[in-house]
């Protein structure tokens, strides 16, 4: 293996399936099917999964909701969707831990970054929920602070996409892909990979950023294997 741990970022979207809102168990069982196929390779997987499938924070400011609230809303958002994923994991026989950035001792761990080490170096899957644990953060930053926080060697952020283009290939079909790109090259062209917060925290602490899609079959064995897959940041 190219990489032995790993923080893999998801949206909470990609939960969602062909549904416009919730949660696909169909779609959590195969995400659970790729993150058990490389814990078995020997890959240490930590997770931090996004609640844009339940509700957005600041979506709901700027209908007129107090911003610290609504980031709130948002972070349980990302405790729903990190559960469903822990039970589906579990289902198949991964041993998995969920730790929370809010304090919810009857649900789940609170997170502690010495104890996230422990449970990663003892082949358990972590998923870190509730974002940062504090409001105008994005899941993104999120990403990029615990992947620093626990020594990953590069954050994985799966996509709808095969990596990074020059503009929307959805909307420009001269589009061209990257299949690599600086820290620097992201944040001079306004490249929308993650927010600005957490390509600079991986930038200064020299943490690679992987983007590719996870939709396809094998892509996430192949990525932490090394093969060219997706665009690499760093």
């Amino acid at each position: 293996m190219k990489f032995k741990r790993i923080l893999l970022k998801l949206s909470g979207e990609a939960l969602m399936g062909d549904q416009k809102y919730g949660i696909d168990p169909a779609v959590v069982s195969m995400i659970a099917d790729q993150v058990k196929a490389i814990r078995e390779m020997g890959v240490e997987v930590a997770l931090v999964i996004g609640g844009g499938n339940i509700f957005r924070g600041v979506v709901g400011a700027t209908k007129g909701m107090d911003r610290t609230t609504a980031d709130h809303m948002g972070m349980l958002a990302t405790m729903i969707n990190a559960l469903a994923l822990q039970d589906a994991l579990e289902h198949k026989g991964v041993v998995t831990r969920t730790m929370s950035g809010l304090e919810m001792p009857k649900v789940t761990e609170t997170y502690i970054r010495r104890r996230a080490s422990r449970h990663l170096e003892k082949g358990r899957v972590v998923i870190f929920g509730a974002g940062t644990g504090n409001p105008y953060f994005t899941t993104d930053t999120a990403a990029a602070l615990r992947g620093n926080e626990i020594s990953a060697e590069v954050v994985m952020k799966a996509t709808n996409v095969d990596g990074i283009y020059s503009a929307d290939p959805k909307k420009d079909p001269s589009a061209t892909r990257f299949d690599r790109i600086s820290f620097q090259e992201v944040l001079e062209k306004g490249l929308k990979v993650m927010d600005a917060a957490a390509i600079a925290l991986c930038m200064d602490n020299k943490l690679p950023i992987l983007v590719f899609d996870m939709n396809k079959p094998g892509n996430l064995i192949a990525a932490v294997k090394g093969e060219a897959v997706g665009t690499l940041v760093g």
